[in-house]
């Protein structure tokens, strides 16, 4: 059992009490560049496919091998963080994020640039869990909960925000880069975050060292890449047997990886991601709600980009442009959010998640109705920036407010990998379900199958949401 939190915290959460706003900016700087690369880049592919001469399936693996490697390093980068130091590990992690986005930026052709995708997302699982670590071990009461709230808000308006700034750099061409822009913009600006890190933010580590779990790592690895591989890949390869052979496997890798977690707390080591975890209901809820809500919006970004270049055969800078109504939208709900949880508690989530449901409705209503420009699109997408900014910004704060200071890293990496999981299991399911119906449904009955099954994921999170406790610390 999880034994209660101490009223002394141990010297090595001490010694991180006083994290300054300069320090809090610094490693929210350093959440923002993983959550913003994520997505920026769908608005550069088609340019990225003329240039490089790279076809569906390729296009696919630049999208997904950010992703893939993201997800499945993430619990790994956070136990790492709390045995080596999570200031350190932000340290490298930024400096490898700066180091492969030069890389993508630079790639010569299709596959040196998925290379590089894979090199960025497997720094960036360096990089956030000692994001959500620090700000967990290093802050407390009402700061800490305030710290969690605009994390939340930060990750939400870095995919909107990714969506229409990688429209406007493609379209600017800034000294003949074109679409490399959309990486080399990340470089200075993780050059900075390490930087700021050197003077501004304290080091913290778990008070117990432990070992890294190499069979619960290598069976998470397994079972993710069995899931999001095919998921990703078998649409523009025609389905080949490997596929399917592959997602025959996942559930068995699954419960292998179950049971060997499992055993290996059973036996008082410390495993890959402690289930003990799970008893916090905080923890076990908030988790539920993550799956449907990253998975809808992650989905929704990707259809929503694919739509307005392809099927609206808009720039990418009007593609960019019709999505500043969501970001306007998650970013009022926002800056509003740590006061309305004070009075509402929990109950934002279910408010949100109404909300989300009627501004998703809404715009597929316009799609069969009215038909999609980007003007007829703002109540839809304005309305569902709102429902998801306030179902996001207090998740966070829920999911990892009873997680002791010593376990910061793990429920931490057990949080980024679930959001950095459901996002590439949104983009591979309801993505693949767009690009299969819009040939023969069109582009506006595809993307209302599409909202119909997300708005059924709103009505899931609000089912959660009344589960909650009432109070958020």
């Amino acid at each position: 059992m999880l034994t209660r939190p101490r009223l002394a915290p141990p010297r090595s959460a001490r010694s991180a009490a006083g994290l300054s706003t300069a320090g809090l900016a610094t490693v929210l700087l350093g959440a923002f560049l993983p959550s913003l690369d994520f997505f920026i880049v769908n608005v550069a592919l088609p340019t990225i496919g003329h240039d490089l001469a790279a076809g569906p399936a390729v296009l696919e693996l630049i999208a997904a091998g950010y992703g893939i490697t993201f997800a499945v390093l993430l619990v790994l980068g956070g136990r790492l963080g709390d045995a080596v130091g999570r200031r350190r590990l932000f340290l490298y992690g930024a400096a490898a994020f700066a180091l492969t986005s030069l890389v993508c930026g630079l790639a010569p052709n299709a596959w040196s640039l998925v290379a590089g995708r894979a090199a960025q997302g497997a720094a960036a699982a360096l990089l956030i869990p000692q994001v959500l670590a620090t700000i967990t071990a290093a802050t407390d009461g009402h700061r800490r909960a305030r710290a969690l709230s605009v994390y939340g808000a930060v990750g939400g308006l870095a995919v909107v925000i990714g969506q229409v700034l990688g429209g406007m750099l493609v379209a600017a061409d800034l000294f003949g880069t074109g679409w490399r822009s959309v990486f080399l913009l990340n470089v200075p600006f993780a050059l900075l975050a390490v930087l700021l890190a050197l003077r501004h933010v304290p080091e913290n580590r778990a008070e117990r060292a432990t070992g890294v779990d190499l069979p619960g790592t290598a069976l998470l690895t397994a079972g993710l890449l069995s899931l999001f591989v095919p998921l990703m890949e078998g649409r523009a390869l025609g389905w080949p047997v490997w596929c399917w052979a592959l997602l025959a496997a996942f559930p068995f890798l699954a419960s292998a990886f179950v049971l060997v977690e499992l055993r290996t707390e059973r036996a008082g080591a410390v495993p890959l991601l402690p289930f003990s975890l799970l008893r916090l209901p905080e923890m076990r809820r908030g988790l539920g709600i993550a799956l449907p809500y990253f998975a809808g919006f992650g989905g929704f970004m990707f259809v929503i980009a694919v739509l307005l270049q392809q099927g609206l055969e808009l720039g990418p800078v009007t593609a960019g442009l019709a999505l500043v109504p969501m970001a306007v939208g998650y970013f009022c709900a926002s800056l509003s959010g740590p006061r309305l949880i004070g009075r509402f508690g929990s109950r934002v989530i279910t408010v949100g998640a109404v909300v989300q449901a009627v501004g998703l409705t809404t715009l597929a209503g316009t799609a069969l109705t009215a038909g999609l420009t980007p003007v007829l699109m703002i109540p839809g997408v304005a309305l569902a920036g709102i429902g998801q900014g306030l179902i996001g910004t207090p998740l966070f704060r829920v999911v990892l407010s009873r997680v002791p200071a010593a376990r910061a890293g793990v429920g931490s990496g057990v949080l980024a990998t679930t959001q950095q999981s459901s996002l590439a299991l949104g983009v591979a399911t309801l993505g693949t379900l767009y690009l299969t119906l819009a040939p023969s449904l069109g582009y506006a009955r595809a993307l209302a199958v599409v909202l119909a099954l997300q708005v059924g994921g709103s009505a899931a999170v609000l089912l959660l949401s009344l589960r909650l406790p009432r109070s958020v610390a």
